[in-house]
């Protein structure tokens, strides 16, 4: 069986972190995006309008944070795939990441990770930006497409880190070469408290191909309460980003610590309501549970 050799980077730098909450094992830690019903995204709610409940035992928000007040510390990751199909698109995803980028400078620190049959990964605090854009400039293409292998060592990096997490995917096809099967991967994604984005610029898959990456695309979206978009060409991938930083600004971060204290490991299904009048017209996308802590 083929593998992708995944070669990962970390610059010997010490990242500047500002006081946030602390996600350890006992909070619960959620990003929620409210809109209404036409997709406009609802950012002035309050504490006060958000109702939890876990395994339908309702429980005391403790932590809530809005782009209307202070924000905990975000930690962003950008995958790009570079993989030998995006050699004619090359310059316009560079251009685009840069620019997106450059419009999300509230990040911490970047995690970069590009990705072909290997997958590279580097951490870059805000006084390395300048590096940062050096190392997108100068991205390559070939070989195939180790994406869930991607998407893995992403999320292995960013279980170490503590508030904010968001992930913003490129790709434009599904996975060739990765060692990692979907629900190996799908299993890590509902593990971690990452936020994810996925754009998948597919145009030139066949029919079936497209339906097929769309579908992993929106689950692996989906069960984060993140977001998937299918721009139709690689052209478009300006707006895109654009609507991923306008996504990325109206997330509320909420935070409680569970009613049930057993650390057993196991599924915790999560519900989320709203308490305003208007609730039947908002709709919300958040991550639908989480894995208890496991303590022997």
């Amino acid at each position: 069986m083929m593998t992708a050799k995944i070669v990962i980077h970390a610059p010997g730098v010490a990242f500047q972190q500002r006081p946030v909450f602390r996600a350890g094992v006992d909070l619960v830690n959620l990003g929620v995006t409210v809109t209404d019903r036409k997709g406009k995204r609802i950012s002035d709610l309050t504490a006060d309008d958000f109702v939890i409940a876990e395994d339908g035992k309702p429980q005391r928000l403790q932590f809530f944070a809005s782009a209307l007040g202070p924000v905990p510390e975000m930690h962003l990751g950008l995958l790009l795939d570079v993989s030998a199909s995006m050699e004619s698109d090359i310059g316009f995803m560079r251009t685009a990441s840069i620019k997106f980028l450059n419009s999300l400078t509230e990040a911490a620190d970047v995690t970069v990770v590009d990705f072909d049959t290997e997958v590279r990964a580097a951490r870059y605090g805000q006084s390395e930006f300048p590096r940062l854009i050096e190392r997108i400039r100068l991205q390559k293409t070939g070989g195939e497409t180790a994406l869930f292998d991607a998407i893995g060592v992403y999320l292995d990096g960013a279980a170490s880190q503590e508030g904010r997490k968001v992930m913003v995917l490129y790709t434009d096809g599904g996975d060739t070469r990765s060692a990692m099967r979907l629900h190996e991967l799908l299993d890590l994604v509902r593990a971690s408290d990452v936020t994810i984005y996925a754009v998948g610029v597919l145009d030139r898959q066949s029919m079936t191909a497209r339906t097929q990456q769309q579908m992993v695309l929106r689950e692996i979206t989906e069960i984060t309460g993140g977001q998937v978009f299918f721009p139709p060409s690689v052209k478009e991938l300006e707006k895109v980003y654009e609507q991923v930083v306008a996504e990325i600004r109206a997330q509320y971060t909420i935070g409680y610590i569970s009613t049930n204290g057993t650390a057993d490991g196991t599924w915790r299904k999560v519900e989320i309501k709203l308490n305003r009048r208007d609730s039947k017209d908002l709709r919300i996308r958040s991550r639908k549970g989480y894995f208890a802590p496991y303590r022997p």
